[in-house]
C-alpha cells in the first residue's frame, strides 16, 4: 500500500460501516378470474418487466474517468475506467506505484476523486453525502494489506463485533454475526485469542472475518498474500474462492490470480492500460 494510502487508512476510518436500511417493494398483481386473456396479458406483461429489471442490474462497480492526486500535487489516478458486474472476482495487476491500492481506497470513500466519479451498485460515491457514504462503506468490506491496521481489539471476537456493534444490531444477532464470519474463515475457536499473538496468516483471517462479519456484498483486498507462507497462502486461496461475493483484489501473486480470478485488469502510471 503506498505511503498516502497508509496514513488515511486507518482502522477508525475503515470501520465507519453502518447498517443500510433494506427497502422492498410488493407489487401486487389483479387479475380476473372470469377473463383468461386478461390474465395472459397480465403474464406477459410481468415478464416483460422481470426481463428489463434484469437487463438493468446496476453494475457493482463502476469506475468513469477518476482522477486523483496526493496532497504534494503528484497525480495518482489519471482518468481510471472500469466496470465490474456483481459476483465478478478481478485482479488488479500491475507494478508499485501504479496507483492499485490508491483506487481501492476510492471504492468506499475513504479517498475522494479530483475527477471523475464512482458508482457502486448503481449509487455514487460522493464525498458530501454522509448518509449515502455509510450505505457504501456497508456495502463494500475493505481489507488492508497489514491486517494490523484494522485488528486492534483486545479479542479477536472484539475485533469481528465491532462492525456488527456499529450497525446497531442486537446482542444475539451480534453473536451471531461473529461465529458465522469466523467459522467463514476457519477461525472457530479463536474468540478470546489476542489479535497480536495470531500468525500472520491468522491475522489475515481475522481481518477478513471483521469485514465479513457486517455482510458486504463487495469485498475490496489489497494485497492479501502478502508475507504469508505457503500453508497460509494456500488457505487464503481457498477462502477467497469459497466467497460469493463481488471481489477486488490488487496483488503481485500471479499464482493466485491463475487459481481463482478469471478475469484481470493491469494498470500503470495511474491508469488502466
Amino acid at each position: 500500500m503506498s505511503d498516502i494510502a497508509s496514513e488515511i487508512a486507518g482502522p477508525a476510518v475503515f470501520r465507519q460501516a453502518m447498517s443500510m436500511q433494506a427497502m422492498s417493494t410488493h407489487a401486487t398483481h389483479a387479475a380476473s378470474s372470469q377473463d383468461n386473456a386478461m390474465r395472459d396479458n397480465a403474464t406477459q406483461d410481468n415478464a416483460t418487466q422481470d426481463n428489463a429489471a434484469s437487463a438493468e442490474v446496476a453494475p457493482a462497480i463502476a469506475v468513469n474517468d477518476l482522477a486523483f492526486s496526493y496532497p504534494d500535487g503528484r497525480p495518482a489516478l489519471r482518468g481510471v475506467e472500469m466496470c465490474i458486474l456483481p459476483g465478478e472476482k478481478v485482479a488488479i495487476l500491475g507494478p508499485n506505484g501504479a496507483g492499485k491500492s490508491t483506487l481501492l481506497l476510492h471504492l468506499n470513500g475513504l479517498l475522494h476523486a479530483s475527477g471523475g466519479g464512482i458508482s457502486i451498485l448503481g449509487r455514487p460515491v460522493r464525498e458530501d453525502d454522509r448518509r449515502g457514504l455509510q450505505e457504501i462503506r456497508a456495502l463494500v468490506g475493505v481489507v488492508f494489506q497489514d491486517p494490523d491496521d484494522q485488528l486492534f481489539s483486545p479479542t479477536v471476537r472484539d475485533d469481528v463485533a465491532f462492525g456488527p456493534i456499529y450497525m446497531g444490531l442486537s446482542a444475539e444477532e451480534v453473536e451471531a454475526r461473529v461465529s458465522e464470519a469466523l467459522s467463514q474463515v476457519g477461525m472457530d475457536g479463536y474468540e478470546t485469542r489476542m489479535p497480536f499473538h495470531l500468525s500472520g496468516g491468522e491475522k489475515k483471517r481475522a481481518a477478513i472475518a471483521s469485514v465479513l462479519s457486517m455482510h458486504p456484498q463487495i469485498l475490496a483486498l489489497d494485497e492479501p498474500s502478502a508475507g504469508l507462507d505457503p500453508r497460509a497462502r494456500r488457505g487464503l486461496i481457498r477462502l477467497l474462492d469459497r466467497l460469493e461475493q463481488t471481489i477486488i483484489v490488487t496483488t503481485h501473486d500471479m499464482h493466485m490470480v491463475k487459481d481463482i480470478f478469471p478475469r484481470s485488469i493491469i494498470m500503470d502510471g495511474g491508469k488502466v492500460v
